[in-house]
């Protein structure tokens, strides 16, 4: 890594973080960074990045200075296609667009879908248990969260095969357009036409969430273009993050036994261990944002116009802020970590994720005795991000 710092207060690094050498493992490169300063000027992509726990909190809280609305992603080309959908403006429109589903993703209603959601994973569940090898990425972290949000938006059963290939493609778009994104764009085109053929009411299940943001089009709020956008943006936060969470959580049970072993005497510990592998793996590393002033951090000078990524994955690793980061705490209890964003684009879907994991852990601890890896584990090469491709499985199961 060539880095230089021509002042006290600034540093530049030609490291390129999306490189194929960097994405299975960025931390390294990424703890680098954050002791060399505050905000890092990355020559190779030319924006700034910020990697400190405090750093990043603050930017994400500072709207009005670091702007969504001029694009939340690396490059022109992907920030085309977002531009004006929930994840890419600021307020007023940004909460207008987030309220059309508000209501659906309040406790009260989530509540409401427990027992559909617990059903759904007791019988995917059993399934798996019965077979005793499956596959924990395919067979189950990329089939669970994907089609409990497919049923509640109200999606079809065609096409859901494109789901989560498609929404993984997206997330890598928000990188840089090289060697990744080039060998999956015809994945995120269909994935786009897909979820633009969504926003037709004839298509989507009453009741669902989809027909409540077609009422939105109905009443004027959104465009029929809106509508896409929006069941794409809600599709897409509400699959990558839960997927890879789950697919790390089973891989940690079979390499690590003692922490399975350790649930299974306290199972009050799931949603602490759930906190606490979104913030070891933080899933979807970061996002962009621009400056819409000169402004500081932490006396770092940053221009007006500039493009500037808020690490998720590294502020959750700034030992400032968590002692031991990169070790796996079943008792650390993270909640204040930003594996979900942070501030008005905090993930909108994030207390679905934690029902979805609680149900599907619940579920595990009552039919699951030990795991164990049959195969290698492998990952992909996602650059944005940290994501499973395979975990091949054996279970024990426990005598009922």
């Amino acid at each position: 890594m060539t880095t230089s710092i021509p002042s006290e207060l600034h540093a530049e690094s030609d490291e390129d973080l999306f490189s194929p050498e960097n994405t299975p493992d960025p931390y390294a490169v990424l703890d680098q960074l954050r002791e060399l300063s505050p905000a890092v000027q990355m020559t190779r992509h030319d924006f700034w990045l910020l990697t400190r726990y405090d750093d990043v909190r603050h930017a994400a809280t500072d709207w009005q200075t670091f702007t969504s609305s001029q694009g939340v992603a690396l490059t022109p080309q992907f920030n085309e296609r977002l531009a004006g959908g929930v994840l890419a403006t600021d307020p007023p429109e940004h909460d207008e667009l987030r309220a059309v589903l508000s209501e659906k993703l309040a406790p009260r209603a989530l509540t409401a879908v427990r027992a559909q959601i617990r059903d759904y994973v007791e019988r995917l569940v059993d399934e798996l248990v019965e077979r005793r090898h499956f596959d924990g990425v395919t067979d189950l972290a990329a089939v669970y969260p994907v089609n409990v949000v497919a049923d509640l938006v109200g999606l079809p059963q065609e096409g859901r095969e494109l789901l989560h290939p498609g929404a993984d493609a997206c997330f890598a778009a928000f990188g840089p357009w090289e060697h990744y994104v080039q060998e999956h764009l015809h994945l995120i085109e269909s994935y786009a036409g897909l979820m633009a053929a969504m926003a037709d009411r004839s298509r989507l299940t009453p009741g669902g969430w989809g027909e409540a943001i077609m009422d939105a089009v109905d009443e004027g709020r959104l465009t029929e273009t809106g509508a896409g956008k929006t069941i794409s943006a809600y599709m897409t936060a509400g699959m990558d993050t839960t997927v890879n969470a789950v697919a790390a959580l089973l891989q940690l049970f079979a390499e690590r036994p003692e922490v399975w072993d350790t649930l299974k005497s306290e199972p009050s510990l799931a949603r602490p261990m759930f906190e606490e592998i979104l913030r070891l793996e933080s899933p979807v590393q970061g996002f962009w944002r621009v400056t819409t002033k000169d402004t500081e951090v932490d006396r770092v000078p940053i221009r007006a116009g500039r493009r500037v990524m808020l690490h998720w994955g590294a502020a959750n690793r700034d030992p400032r802020h968590y002692p031991n980061p990169a070790t796996f705490d079943i008792r650390r209890n993270p909640l204040d970590h930003l594996a979900f964003g942070y501030g008005i684009h905090g993930c909108g879907g994030q207390g679905l994720a934690r029902l979805e994991v609680a149900l599907l852990l619940e579920v595990l601890l009552a039919r699951v005795d030990r795991f164990e890896l049959t195969a290698d584990v492998r990952r992909r090469a996602n650059p944005i991000v940290r994501s499973l491709q395979s975990v091949p499985l054996a279970v024990q199961a426990k005598e009922r």
